[in-house]
């Protein structure tokens, strides 16, 4: 089953998505997608990528990374051109899912659990404000989420604190103004929401120390992101000093930059994205890496209903799942729009889509709408078979 056409889409009310189809011989049409940074992620996939995938066996989807990989590593792979592999690699797994009438899950090997737990990264969009929310009264929030059947939120209090001095000093009374959606929430529900800090990695661990020991009163779930990622050893510092769990990083990409964060045990908590880290393979290698350490995982999850479903299936199927992120009002203004896919949560937790492959379809009307644009790749590509390493210059036909 030959790769026929690799199609990107973008739609301007959603300029932070980039859905890829991946189109073969048989008919079948798979389903990606990436998120941030798209003019980058698309000139990769469209320039780079494409020639060397279009004509090969959309089957060997592990092939085919090694391959694309072996290209994009010579000039630095851990950008634009691995969320453009993540999203074609996605792509793949829903194409032999639907050629197998398989769900994903399956193919990864089956279920470890039934419903998937996840947070609300309060993040607004359209109708739902969550963001606003959470700056005027997060005790409200608070209930409103509960009412939802969610039982752990994500909020950065303290990120505004760091703009003044580029995250070299924060001040207690902005210590204390960061409190206070903690202690609103707090005296809102008590115990019954799980309370995470994104800290955005916007501080040095003199500033960030002072805010975990602020925030350690208030029975917090974790912070994620503390310091930027490129300082590891600070990172694990301020993990030994605080009693509340770090998560780290988003911002890691493939199994090789987790493994030295996972070496130098840095984090009691990593985190990784799907569809930014190379894909679900990959993702799935993170995780089983990390569990040989005695490390959970979460699965950062703020795309489209995409990754969302990729997200579902390998947090049914990892064993040392922690939770899965998600965005309250992105399922519940955006998603049923674009596709099929409508989740709901149910008692803190997340079912699995039901159906082949990622068990999303995207709606026949969003190819026909006025703010689409569509780039196409198509024809017989450059790459004559595929090669795993060698000598670079001596392939012509490869870029």
């Amino acid at each position: 089953m030959k790769i026929t056409a690799i199609e990107s889409l973008q739609w301007a009310e959603y300029p932070r998505l980039m859905v890829v189809r991946v189109h073969t011989d048989s008919g079948i049409v798979g389903l990606g997608e990436t998120v941030d940074k798209i003019p980058g992620a698309k000139g990769a996939l469209h320039g780079t990528i494409a020639p060397l995938v279009l004509g090969q066996d959309a089957l060997d989807i592990e092939g085919l990374w090694r391959f694309v990989m072996d290209n994009i590593m010579y000039h630095g792979y851990a950008g634009a051109e691995t969320r453009a592999l993540s999203a074609l690699e996605v792509a793949l797994w829903d194409i032999m899912g639907k050629y197998y009438g398989a769900p994903l899950y399956h193919l990864l090997g089956g279920k470890t659990r039934e419903v998937v737990p996840t947070y609300n990264t309060c993040i607004g969009f359209g109708a739902v404000q969550d963001y606003a929310a959470w700056h005027q009264d997060a005790g409200e929030l608070a209930r409103s989420l509960l009412a939802d059947g969610i039982k752990a939120m994500k909020i950065w209090p303290f990120d505004s604190f760091s703009e003044r001095s580029f995250g070299q000093y924060i001040s207690q009374p902005d210590v204390e103004q960061g409190l206070i959606p903690v202690r609103q929430i707090r005296e809102a529900v008590g115990q019954q929401m799980e309370i995470g800090i994104e800290c955005h990695f916007r501080w040095n661990r003199a500033s960030i120390e002072r805010i975990a020991r602020a925030l350690e009163p208030y029975n917090i779930l974790f912070m994620e992101d503390v310091i930027p990622a490129v300082h590891p050893d600070e990172i694990k510092a301020v993990a030994a000093r605080t009693s509340i769990p770090v998560i780290g990083s988003e911002l890691l990409m493939t199994r090789w930059q987790l493994r030295d964060w996972l070496v130098k045990g840095v984090s009691q908590i990593v985190m990784t994205d799907p569809v930014w880290n190379g894909g679900i393979a990959e993702t799935r290698k993170i995780a089983n890496m990390a569990e040989a350490f005695g490390v959970p995982i979460v699965l950062h999850n703020v795309a489209g209903p995409i990754c969302h479903a990729v997200c579902m299936h390998l947090g049914a199927h990892l064993p040392n799942l922690f939770y899965v992120e998600s965005v309250r009002a992105f399922y519940k203004t955006y998603f049923p729009v674009m596709s099929d896919f409508a989740p709901v949560v149910n008692d803190g937790h997340l079912s699995v889509p039901d159906g082949s492959g990622l068990g999303v379809t995207l709606r026949p009307e969003m190819l026909e709408r006025d703010d689409l644009t569509l780039e196409r790749s198509d024809g017989a590509g450059l790459a004559k078979g595929r090669r795993a390493m060698g000598d670079h210059w001596a392939v012509e036909e490869i870029r």
